[in-house]
């Protein structure tokens, strides 16, 4: 077994409860749910921000470690279809060593009976990245043991083509602000449809989130995506798995 994770065994107790709230990720074309994302909320639902305001430096590996064991072992108790992915935030700063601080998460994995290699692990950086060779490191390191890894926020600061280029993610999660009302702009258009483009050509699979209406879905479905996540479906519900919409009647949650 992996050596434990000091940092996460020596940051400072969290004094502050939070618990998830969860949101389908969808796969229209089949008419199918592809797993859920699990967001952060504060103990009777509120924000993730009135969570991770009460967040101090010393906090964030005990807190990620945290996070990913309350995502885990909810989605065991909440989950019924096998297949479903389980999509968890992670901050790359709070990772000493990828194989050391996965160890608490694939403990949970296994008491609450939840498929591994189900799982996917996503990450942002609005801010440049202090360390890339890290964030490299723990990408690589995730998909040696068999998890999904995701770029959020693609299109937004710094999480840009050179940043792709050097991670190469299983799967990219387009900024919803180069999504929004996509139909009535065809610069977005292009642009979308050239990441498209690119992550077909890089073996990436591209995620579509933030969508809202109808109308962005028939844009985006055009530009050849086929994974997507938004109000348009479902709005996320808290420690509970929420009914989707707009897609066939055929789908039950889990």
């Amino acid at each position: 077994m992996a050596a434990r994770c000091l940092g996460c065994a020596n940051g400072t107790e969290l004094r502050f409860a939070f618990k998830m709230a969860f949101q389908p990720i969808v796969e229209v074309a089949q008419d199918r749910i592809w797993g859920y994302e699990a967001l952060v909320r504060g103990p009777n639902g509120e924000s993730a921000h009135s969570v991770l305001s009460q967040l101090t430096d010393d906090q964030l590996y005990r807190f990620d470690q945290a996070a990913r064991v309350m995502a885990i072992e909810t989605a065991g108790k909440l989950f019924h279809d096998p297949a479903a992915r389980l999509s968890i935030n992670f901050m790359p700063n709070a990772v000493y060593e990828p194989r050391a601080c996965i160890q608490k998460s694939l403990e949970a994995a296994k008491r609450a009976n939840f498929p591994p290699h189900n799982l996917m692990f996503e990450f942002t950086e609005n801010e440049r990245m202090k360390d890339p060779a890290h964030v490299e490191n723990i990408v690589a390191s995730y998909k040696k043991l068999g998890f999904l890894t995701a770029l959020d926020d693609f299109g937004a600061g710094y999480a840009g083509l050179n940043l792709l280029a050097r991670l190469q993610p299983d799967l990219i999660k387009i900024d919803m602000e180069l999504l929004r009302d996509i139909h009535l702009s065809s610069s977005k258009q292009v642009i979308v449809s050239g990441i498209a483009s690119i992550a077909r050509q890089l073996g990436i699979t591209i995620l579509a989130e933030g969508v809202e209406s109808e109308a962005e879905l028939t844009v985006l479905r055009a530009a050849g995506i086929t994974l997507f996540q938004g109000y348009y479906f479902a709005r996320p519900a808290f420690m509970s798995l929420p009914a989707i919409a707009n897609l066939g009647g055929r789908l039950a949650s889990g």
